[in-house]
């Protein structure tokens, strides 16, 4: 539930001037930008130059307008620049344009199809080198253009012709185009009050206009913009052309295209959310939208003669740093650029191409990202990232794509199959050591491996890797068999060392599940609990040292705790097992669970805290809810250290400000979570069997006050709420509450953020617009979590509703793909 409070009168009409204000500005910024990048996007396809403008204008009208993703400006395609190139070579521009409407007619289909989210599995190295391989072909085709020549067919034939263009130097362009380059990149660093008012105005314009300016004013002889008369501007035709070749071009522009559109999305999505407070947030991206809006974008582009269009995340950027808060600056941009194209021919006539190109040039060169190679580079993917720029380069994007995917699918088998066994004398000690997946391809070198082990000696093998197949576990099965027959002493371990004795059958637990299950665990579950003999069941696995979870096996098999399925397998270590040690209780348990953190998970977080330790604590949310010990909150929300401030009571409770016997360690909480952490939301959960409901439920009146019975005074306008008729009904969605605890549970947790708004600090926040309060319920028995909904339904019933795997799914889809943190810096 998002709750924010009524703004007083005459607010939303000055919110709606301030807004319009902030658009309008951020608007002028975002077409200052994209008037010199339509036109030199447009000269390195060797299109129109109107054609640029054109895709500028109905990307910012049409997918401004129709896109899912607000603050997103599309325009020219950065990352279709070779294509288009290569489409007006081969076909013409009337036809590029007809093959531009059937590309966009393709998204819309995709968009019905609503598969936008899988244009986000692409493997980041794939993405992150076409990017780079076409940034690679526009700097060298551009860079002709800089030295005064023309450019090539490919771009191989521009690295040849090099040597030919660098012998016929013309020094009026190479002159304009290094004076475009310097003022483009020394533009961000003036220094000074100065430097700081000029920075306002985009360092590409400034560029572009100083260029201009000298050209102009020293009479240099150079080709200029020259954009002939509207009534002249050529429309697409039908195709012409092999039937093949066009659905490939078509197809080819369409992925492109898509991808650069969605990974721009979630890009601008991303930088949104770390710089803007829950308050000023657009909606979240909408990738099937935003592909729909790419799509009409597209068909009405090419209808009117125009590039293809792309989202761009350097125009975005722009727009969200420049304080847009609506898609009215997208619209706004496209417009101005429309003016532009109709009013100030005269003056665009003036910019030399030579400046145009020194800017596209940088843009192509700023696609080779450095931070793209270091993080493919630490993902050990730096071939897939190399191969694909050179096929770009070399062949094309959509051959450059293909090779990629190729080359990735080859290395990810490779790495599948590929397992290191080695074995090693330490002490006597026989250790083997099995680094990767165990499938059938490893169990010859298995095999091999543990036959060279001598009869009856003492053995530990170490399983560092995250799958057995059962062609492997029964290898290894067999010969621990045999090895344990003949006397020998085996103990088998992960990565953490946690020891697994031969005799112990929490050795077969973890065989069998390896084996059985195809089992693949979270990291720190695979090092804390593997071998372990503290709890046999998966889902326990964080909890086992406490032993106070459920012993999952059947009756007949509670002889020892830690036993797991498979028997079969293992029957002949059944005699050797050892008698389980008692459970321990009180101090004993405690320093077991400590042990077992400092041991298997204290090395994996240790940095991650060190982290936090240095910056401080800069929770998201307020996490208000009951002390009871099956709510286990970082587990129910996925959360980790940092991100929950949490307050637990008995009954997750809310006392009213000045309320009498109040306590003021809740409210203190929530002071110190609103106005010093500045928190953007505040959940209160509650959850089914709460024995402080109960308890409120069977009060006596006139029982003698205890401490629990003052503090449970705080949910009486609970227990009064249910009983009212004036109060809407809570209930789960889908069904009615099974009895009267559980609805009194549903009705405590819209009672309590009834208490929140009382506060003065959670009630100013809401004024502003930035807090969100949150109403949640946990069903233990069900292990399902619901949200309370928004409003009442037909009924007046506030509804939680459930959340599920699919909402973390949709969810994800707005966060995006990690690849969309560097694609943000190209187009």
């Amino acid at each position: 539930m998002t709750a924010t409070s009524p703004t007083p009168h005459g607010g939303p009409r000055k919110g709606h001037r301030a807004d319009l204000h902030a658009d309008l500005s951020a608007s002028l910024t975002v077409f200052l930008i994209a008037l010199p990048l339509s036109l030199g996007i447009a000269l390195a396809t060797g299109a129109p130059l109107q054609a640029g403008l054109v895709a500028a204008a109905v990307g910012g009208i049409v997918a401004g307008r129709l896109g899912g993703t607000p603050l997103l400006v599309s325009g020219p395609a950065t990352g279709l620049t070779v294509v288009t190139a290569e489409l007006i070579q081969h076909y013409g521009w009337r036809t590029t344009c007809a093959i531009t409407v059937l590309a966009g007619c393709c998204q819309l289909g995709l968009a019905a199809l609503r598969t936008a989210r899988s244009a986000l599995m692409v493997s980041p190295a794939i993405v992150h080198g076409m990017l780079a391989g076409v940034g690679v072909t526009i700097a060298l085709a551009q860079l002709h253009i800089v030295l005064g020549g023309t450019p090539q067919s490919s771009a191989l034939a521009n690295v040849l012709g090099l040597p030919d263009q660098l012998a016929q130097l013309h020094p009026a362009a190479l002159g304009v185009s290094a004076l475009t380059l310097v003022v483009l990149l020394g533009w961000p660093r003036l220094p000074g009050r100065i430097g700081l008012a000029l920075r306002k105005v985009p360092a590409a314009l400034a560029a572009v206009a100083t260029a201009t300016a000298f050209a102009a004013l020293t009479g240099l002889t150079l080709p200029r913009v020259d954009l002939p008369s509207w009534r002249s501007h050529a429309l697409p035709e039908l195709p012409e052309g092999p039937v093949l070749g066009i659905i490939a071009a078509v197809l080819t522009v369409t992925l492109v295209g898509s991808v650069e559109s969605l990974l721009s999305a979630v890009a601008t999505d991303k930088l949104i959310a770390s710089q803007r407070r829950t308050g000023n947030r657009p909606s979240r991206a909408d990738l099937d939208r935003e592909l729909r809006g790419q799509g009409a974008a597209n068909v009405v582009s090419g209808l009117l003669g125009g590039l293809p269009v792309a989202g761009g995340a350097v125009r975005s950027v722009a727009n969200v740093r420049s304080g847009a808060v609506s898609r009215r600056s997208v619209m706004l941009h496209g417009l101005w650029i429309l003016l532009a194209a109709a009013l100030l021919v005269p003056v665009l006539d003036l910019i030399p191409l030579a400046a145009l190109a020194a800017l596209v040039m940088a843009l192509g060169v700023q696609m080779v990202s450095a931070t793209h190679l270091r993080t493919v580079t630490r993902h050990r993917e730096i071939a897939v990232y190399v191969t694909t720029i050179a096929a770009v380069v070399l062949g094309g994007v959509l051959e450059g794509v293909a090779i990629g995917i190729a080359v990735a699918v080859a290395i990810a088998l490779h790495r599948l199959a590929r397992t290191r066994i080695t074995v090693e004398v330490l002490d006597g000690v026989h250790r083997v050591w099995a680094r990767g997946q165990l499938t059938f391809l490893a169990v010859p070198r298995l095999s091999r491996v543990l036959n060279q082990i001598p009869t009856g000696g003492r053995v530990v093998v170490e399983l560092d890797g995250s799958f057995m197949d059962h062609a492997a576990y029964e290898t290894l099965q067999d010969w621990q068999h045999a090895h344990l027959v003949h006397g020998g002493s085996l103990e088998v371990t992960g990565r953490s060392t946690t020891r697994m004795t031969g005799a112990d059958r929490a050795n077969r637990t973890y065989l069998a599940h390896q084996a059985h299950q195809g089992h693949r665990a979270d990291r720190v579950e695979q090092r804390s609990h593997r071998g372990s003999h503290r709890g046999g069941h998966q889902c326990c696995r964080p909890w086992t040292p406490w032993m106070n979870h459920c012993d999952h096996r059947p009756a007949a098999e509670r002889t020892i705790p830690g036993a797991a399925a498979a028997p079969d397998a293992l029957e002949v270590m059944e005699a050797a097992a050892p008698t389980p040690a008692p459970r321990r209780r009180g101090a004993g348990q405690l320093a077991s669970g400590i042990s077992a953190f400092q041991r298997d998970t204290a090395p994996h977080v240790r940095e991650e805290l060190a982290r936090l330790a240095r910056e401080g604590q800069r929770p998201s949310q307020l996490f208000l809810t009951c002390a009871d010990s099956r709510l286990v909150t970082s587990m129910i929300t996925a959360s980790g250290p940092g991100d929950l401030f949490t307050v637990r009571n008995v009954g997750n409770l809310v006392p009213l400000p000045g309320a009498e016997a109040t306590d003021d360690s809740v409210a203190a909480a929530i002071e110190y979570a609103v106005d010093v952490l500045k928190v953007d939301s505040i959940t209160v959960c509650g959850h089914s069997g709460c024995g402080a409901m109960q308890a409120l439920l069977n009060s006596t009146p006139g029982a003698p006050m205890t401490p629990l019975r003052r503090w449970l005074r705080h949910g009486l306008p609970s227990l009064e709420r249910m009983a009212s008729r004036h109060h809407a009904w809570a209930r789960i969605a889908g069904r009615l509450p099974a009895d009267a605890v559980e609805q009194l549970c549903l009705t405590n947790v819209v009672q309590q953020l009834e208490h929140l708004r009382a506060h003065e600090s959670v009630a100013r926040r809401l004024a502003e617009g930035t807090l969100e309060l949150h109403g949640m319920y946990f069903h233990v028995g069900e292990a399902q979590a619901y949200l309370l909904s928004e409003g009442e339904d037909f009924f007046d019933c506030r509804v939680f509703d459930s959340v599920g795997h699919q909402a973390g799914q949709h969810a994800e889809e707005h966060a995006g793909h990690h690849t969309a943190q560097h694609v943000g810096q190209h187009a």
